[in-house]
């Protein structure tokens, strides 16, 4: 599991603003999937929109509480759900088996559905698009910047290299990659091979590894990680003011 249960996501270091309005909806995918999605508006905007990518677990409390940080940084942001072809759009709780769903989930199904979400952010708030997703949703964060959505930039945290997949080499908008240390589930030499991959196709990223720190280290509850968190968040706060 990629947060305990208890676990909450960091304040960003930087806070414009409140929330204005936040709550849960259901979104329609092309190819008639629905699925569970959360939104978080900012009463002072930054200009951009941030659609987030949750871990193994799919949409969670956890990742309702980030995009309420991410709105008070100033930024529209939409959570979006893996899991509505498997277990549909109804209330779950932590007893809910991610690995069994994440096993039936492919990547067209993650590509449709995140353009789905993005199409409604835009249509919320017209601006810069970015991905900022976590482990599982870190690699699809990245492998969306090669979909063909429009991204500004895609940001991810320890999301293992094999969900990229064929878009691994393709053109992408620029990626950040904010990296465990002492990640488990992904080992540095594999990484060293994605971004040698990077490297020959020509993609445009930027790479930061949190010496010593865990997969998931980016919650509130590590109270040893939270100057890791705090520098993860400037980072993310400069690569979306750039774009």
């Amino acid at each position: 599991m990629c947060h305990d249960i208890d676990s909450r996501p960091p304040a960003a270091p930087v806070v414009t603003g409140k929330v204005a309005e936040h709550g849960s909806l259901e979104l329609g995918a092309t190819d008639g999937n629905r699925f569970q999605a959360y939104r978080a508006a900012p009463t002072v905007p930054n200009g951009s929109n941030v659609l987030l990518m949750p871990d193994v677990r799919g949409f969670h409390p956890f990742y309702a509480s980030l995009a309420h940080r991410f709105a008070e940084a100033g930024f529209h942001t939409l959570v979006m759900d893996y899991y509505g072809r498997s277990a549909g759009t109804g209330p779950r709780d932590d007893t809910f088996d991610g690995y069994a769903h994440m096993a039936l989930l492919e990547p067209q199904h993650v590509e449709t559905d995140a353009a789905a979400a993005a199409g409604t952010l835009r249509a919320w708030h017209p601006g810069p698009l970015f991905t900022v997703g976590f482990c599982l949703g870190g690699a699809y964060s990245w492998r969306l910047a090669a979909a063909g959505l429009g991204l500004a930039g895609a940001v991810g945290f320890y999301g293992p290299p094999r969900f990229l997949g064929d878009r691994t080499s393709e053109p992408s908008a620029p990626l950040l990659m904010l990296l465990a240390g002492d990640d488990v589930a992904t080992t540095p030499e594999e990484y060293a091979a994605l971004t040698a991959e990077f490297d020959r196709s020509g993609k445009t990223y930027e790479g930061h590894v949190y010496d010593g720190a865990p997969h998931s280290f980016f919650d509130a509850s590590y109270e040893q990680w939270q100057e890791a968190c705090t520098d993860a968040w400037h980072r993310i706060l400069t690569f979306t003011s750039h774009r």
